[in-house]
């Protein structure tokens, strides 16, 4: 039961854990669960890591109503600032790839918050390098909420979303599948996963190689590898072509009724696969966000 509360952060976690029955056919003892991470009032897992920075932030005394939360983001992470910056009375400024999909600066301008273009053709690691600039040239304007170097984004997951999972299944889970772009939810949610039982497996996905482009995620041997990622900590990492995520992505909807978006239907595809290796197990993957944004770039039609 989703619990109440008086403000819309408080609704941030304790998202279903869903069952898939029908993308593929797996052995008996064998669960393929889906964290439908889309439940989150902001749309997407960076509800988490955002409210844990931004909190602890103001706690510190590092950010106030007199200072401007800035940060890169491909969009999820701004939503994410831009609503509990509503919530909380913060301003709030994002430096996002041109390219984005227009439905997420959309949603970003729609809570308050300013948006700033980065090169499309740099991705998400030009969006870092603007934020860098502005953050230089105006020093006592902003509080720089840095999502790729900040512990907060790895500590939400491994307070929220690892506790959840291994609940959810009662400790049954034995591998975790999910994404690497900030690497927040991986690092988080498998560090507390393999606290429980070290014998739960952690499984990273990313795009097949730099040309491959699947917003959200990041392939970490040519982009600025975030701070609070370690590159050993995943026992196995399955790398995803561009042209099969979105396949599974419509897949998961006209299969399975989940409408979401282009990184889930990557960390789905390397999920099936770790599922279909199995005798026995839990396999829990993140989807981390729906497909709403993402219908102007064409994927559902």
């Amino acid at each position: 039961m989703q619990k109440l509360g008086h403000f819309v952060t408080e609704q941030i976690g304790n998202t279903p854990l869903l069952q898939l029955t029908r993308i593929v056919k797996l052995r008996p003892d064998v669960q393929l669960l889906a964290k439908a991470e889309w439940f989150n009032p902001g749309g997407s897992v960076k509800d988490r890591a955002a409210l844990f920075i931004v909190e602890d932030a103001m706690a510190r005394g590092q950010l106030s109503h007199d200072k401007v939360l800035i940060d890169s983001t491909s969009g999820n992470t701004g939503i994410a600032y831009a609503m509990i910056g509503a919530a909380k009375r913060i301003l709030v400024e994002l430096v996002m790839p041109e390219n984005v999909s227009l439905e997420r600066t959309q949603r970003a301008r729609a809570y308050g918050a300013t948006v700033h273009f980065s090169d499309p053709l740099e991705g998400s690691d030009g969006a870092i390098r603007e934020v860098r600039r502005l953050v230089a040239e105006n020093p006592d304007k902003y509080f720089y909420a840095d999502q790729y170097n900040n512990p907060n984004n790895v500590r939400a997951h491994y307070e929220t979303t690892g506790p959840e999972i291994f609940a959810e299944t009662r400790g049954r889970v034995t591998h975790l599948v999910a994404g690497i772009g900030t690497t927040g939810t991986l690092m988080g949610t498998g560090r507390y996963l393999k606290d429980c039982n070290r014998q739960i497996r952690v499984i990273a996905v990313e795009p097949a190689d730099e040309l491959q482009v699947i917003e959200g995620l990041k392939y970490m041997a040519t982009a600025i590898v975030p701070g609070i990622y370690e590159p050993d900590f995943a026992d196995h990492k399955i790398s995803v072509e561009a042209e099969v995520a979105w396949h599974v992505t419509r897949q998961l909807a006209r299969e399975e009724g989940l409408f979401v978006g282009f990184s889930a239907g990557a960390a789905m595809y390397a999920a099936v696969r770790v599922a279909r290796t199995l005798a026995e197990g839990v396999v829990v993957v993140i989807l981390p966000d729906a497909g709403d944004k993402y219908m102007s770039t064409g994927l559902f039609q």
